[in-house]
């Protein structure tokens, strides 16, 4: 392994993508309980709340950088929310499967938009890398047969949406924090946008239709804690975007499912071992060496 390889960052990539693995098994688990966008309108909020308390509590006052503000705020507007909705409706649509399968084309998003806007170099080796993790994910996700076509040519775009949106919102937030290198306020703004726009758009529903029901005495924690696991998952992100280059960020976020996998295992007890998995987690495993090693 090269000497000057960023470790804080990788460790922090990894992180980042351990706390969203997590935060979509608990999603399953409330989903029991809840509706989708009932779900998204408790976790949101609660990551939003959090964060506040947070900087409220701990944060020392400051000039504000407003140009980086700006960025965050645009990014919020899109990423969690509109990432949240889409990846809702196209696994409503397509299916997990077919929805997870679609998703995994982020890390190609990002590091191409890192490439184009921000200049950033990708070797050989990392590309090379970048590929097998992507196989070993898609093998990861692909573990039951596909679900038998009663959905629109349109609704695949649902999940390429969430994932051009996932994509382009990396390197964009690489741009805000080269402006203000503070993760932190960034997640804080990005969370307090789409708090709004989730809380407004319940608002507009629910006087044009049956208002759907916000709490549940099940399900309103597990969203909860969904939506605190979906902002430690951002904010290390952030905080690994404002260390290390995208090109080396993207692909490690992108082990999401071999965490899921394990989190599932453990949690919802409904993993079983088979060919495909191991070859997918060794795909995966041997994909992060050779980006580290890239």
């Amino acid at each position: 392994m090269p000497d000057d390889t960023p470790w804080p960052t990788v460790w922090l990539a990894l992180a980042s993508s351990a706390f969203y693995a997590l935060g979509l098994v608990t999603a399953q688990l409330g989903l029991r309980y809840q509706a989708p966008r009932a779900g998204a309108t408790v976790s949101v909020p609660t990551t939003a709340v959090a964060m506040w308390l947070i900087a409220f509590a701990f944060a020392r006052p400051g000039p504000l950088v407003w140009p980086a503000i700006a960025v965050f705020a645009a990014i919020g507007a899109l990423f969690p929310i509109g990432v949240t909705l889409l990846s809702f409706e196209g696994n409503r649509r397509l299916g997990p499967t077919l929805a997870g399968a679609l998703g995994n084309v982020t890390p190609l998003v990002a590091v191409g938009f890192a490439t184009l806007v921000l200049g950033e170099q990708l070797t050989l080796p990392r590309a090379a890398g970048l590929l097998v993790v992507m196989a070993g994910v898609v093998l990861l996700t692909l573990r039951r047969k596909l679900e038998a076509r009663s959905w629109p040519f349109w609704a695949l775009l649902l999940p390429l949406a969430a994932a051009l949106i996932r994509g382009t919102a990396q390197p964009a937030m690489k741009l805000g924090l080269a402006h203000w290198p503070r993760p932190f306020v960034a997640t804080l703004v990005s969370y307090s946008v789409s708090s709004v726009i989730i809380l407004g758009l319940a608002a507009v529903l629910s006087r044009r239709r049956a208002p759907v029901r916000i709490l549940d005495r099940r399900g309103s924690p597990i969203f909860a804690l969904t939506g605190l696991c979906n902002g430690a998952s951002l904010l290390t992100l952030y905080t690994a975007l404002g260390m290390g280059r995208v090109t080396l960020v993207a692909p490690l976020v992108a082990t999401y499912p071999l965490f899921t996998l394990a989190f599932s295992a453990i949690l919802l007890r409904s993993e079983r071992i088979h060919p495909r998995l191991l070859v997918g987690v060794g795909l995966t495993v041997l994909g992060v060496a050779v980006v580290l090693v890239g």
